[in-house]
């Protein structure tokens, strides 16, 4: 059978895959040495990414990988934990994950606020950016995000004091400035991608003029996968690691779907399935659990350049996966000659990109609660940590969503004669009830009142309680008592 009739879109899929794996080599890498494993780790997530998670349904021309989003959460577990346990993390994961699609709640993380959402990727995105600037410049970073952006001022001092670090500082500032400059390019130009161009120009700025620059340790694919132990499942039993289970499963699931709402903008072809996608993110990650791998989320970078190349089906992406795996198979050492501070440029410049500032605008002049959730759930992540900074967000909207649905409408109709009629109308629960105590001891007592409470969509049991206690106690001493009209 002919090739054309079989696979009729093999050619734009071919020339795609290729794209995507130029864009995906650089950020792998990149998001592995920030997350302080093993390069090669990186790739093993993204070849999981394409062939594995890519061949499964959900969303057709959706790219998985690993994502800066979870660099700064990843950073922390491996730090606190250890890379073994990394891996038992990333497992539970995806078995969580799996286990949410097939109950059908992948449709449910539509629900949560985009602020909150957009809050933690803004948070995550600073923490990133003060972070790798301590890579461009050669520097131990401190600890605490809060740490991280006041040291700042004196790591570039200090780097400007020396070679080396003077040397790392200028890799770093050409592979953001080529990243940023990059669409103003020529078109031919252009066909490399703008990573791949960044990172190749400061490989070979540092060779040929020899730069004193930290580059990528390389221990080879096999040498680099290392399955969790069994002793390392016994740290199941700490909180710590249940909540940063949580914690990765929470953010990545919500990280995958919203990147497949906005990649379905980008195409007309199939729609995602949320809760099949959910499955296939499931699958990958419990893989690269497995392999002691990162841990993977739909990277809306990947997915955006698989669109614009002209990809038609999954085909793409598992190609893709192809092309890293021989990558990493037939030329690891490719990646000994790459400088740290052009990946952490790389970063910087993604980390950037996570900060919605133009959302923050519009929200600010539309919506200001909306605006604050945002910007509370940033600074939260960077002042606290993620899990719990992404917690507060929640908890924010919550209280907002219930307080805006909690809307009150007290309507008094006084004919100067006769009983004061009062019409309760809306929900009345006890966010709102000492404003509707305060409206209704207003009303005359020596008047005769009627309450009407059908208009009352809900009645909790405070505001019931609250209100038979006015009732009882609100006309004077021979004056007929308020009759309340029940809801």
């Amino acid at each position: 059978m002919d090739l054309r009739t079989k696979f009729p879109h093999l050619r734009q899929d071919f020339a795609a895959s290729l794209v995507v794996f130029l864009v995906a080599l650089p950020l792998c890498v990149g998001v592995a040495v920030a997350s302080g494993v093993p390069a090669e780790l990186g790739l093993v997530t993204g070849i999981v990414g394409g062939i594995v998670t890519g061949l499964m349904r959900g969303s057709s021309l959706q790219v998985s990988g690993p994502a800066a989003g979870l660099t700064v959460l990843v950073f922390e577990a491996v730090q606190e934990y250890g890379l073994p346990v990394l891996g038992v993390i990333v497992l539970a994961t995806g078995l969580l994950q799996i286990l949410m699609g097939t109950l059908k709640l992948g449709r449910y993380f539509r629900a949560i606020s985009v602020s909150v959402v957009e809050g933690m990727l803004a948070g995550i995105g600073l923490v990133l950016i003060a972070g790798q600037l301590y890579s461009v410049v050669d520097a131990e970073a401190p600890a605490s995000g809060l740490g991280k952006i006041a040291g700042l001022p004196g790591a570039l001092a200090d780097a400007v004091q020396n070679t080396g670090a003077l040397a790392s500082l200028g890799l770093g500032v050409g592979t953001i400035a080529v990243l940023v400059l990059w669409k103003r390019m020529p078109k031919q130009l252009r066909t490399v991608p703008g990573p791949l161009a960044a990172v190749g120009l400061a490989t070979l700025a540092a060779l040929v003029f020899s730069m004193p620059v930290a580059t990528v340790e390389v221990q080879g694919l096999l040498g680099s996968i290392q399955p969790p132990s069994m002793d390392a499942f016994g740290e199941l039993a700490s909180v710590g690691v249940l909540g940063t289970i949580v914690a990765f499963t929470l953010i990545a699931s919500a990280e995958s779907l919203f990147s497949a709402a906005a990649v379905d903008r980008l195409h007309d072809g199939p729609r995602t399935a949320y809760d099949k996608e959910l499955v296939a993110q499931g699958a990958g990650n419990a893989l690269c659990g497995v392999l002691g791998a990162l841990p993977m989320t739909a990277v809306i970078v990947r997915s955006a350049a698989n669109v614009q190349a002209g990809a038609k089906t999954k085909a793409s992406r598992v190609m893709h996966g192809v092309w890293l795996l021989l990558f990493a198979a037939l030329l690891p050492n490719v990646l000994a000659y790459i400088p740290i501070p052009a990946l952490a440029g790389i970063l910087v410049h993604a980390g950037a990109k996570l900060i919605p500032v133009r959302q923050i605008v519009a929200l600010w002049r539309e919506h200001r609660g909306e605006a604050l959730i945002l910007v509370v759930t940033a600074v939260s992540i960077v002042a606290i940590s993620m899990f719990e900074g992404v917690l507060i967000g929640l908890a924010l909207a919550v209280a907002k969503t219930a307080w805006e649905a909690s809307h009150i409408k007290l309507e008094v109709i006084d004919k100067g004669a006769g009983p004061v009629q009062a019409y309760l109308s809306g929900n009345a629960t006890f966010l709102r009830l000492p404003k509707i105590l305060d409206d209704l001891e207003s009303l005359p007592q020596d008047r005769p009142v009627e309450l009407d409470l059908s208009g009352l969509h809900h009645l909790d049991h405070a505001c019931r309680t609250a209100l038979e206690n006015w009732a009882e106690r609100h006309s004077a001493v021979g004056t007929d008592p308020v009759r309340v009209t029940a809801a």
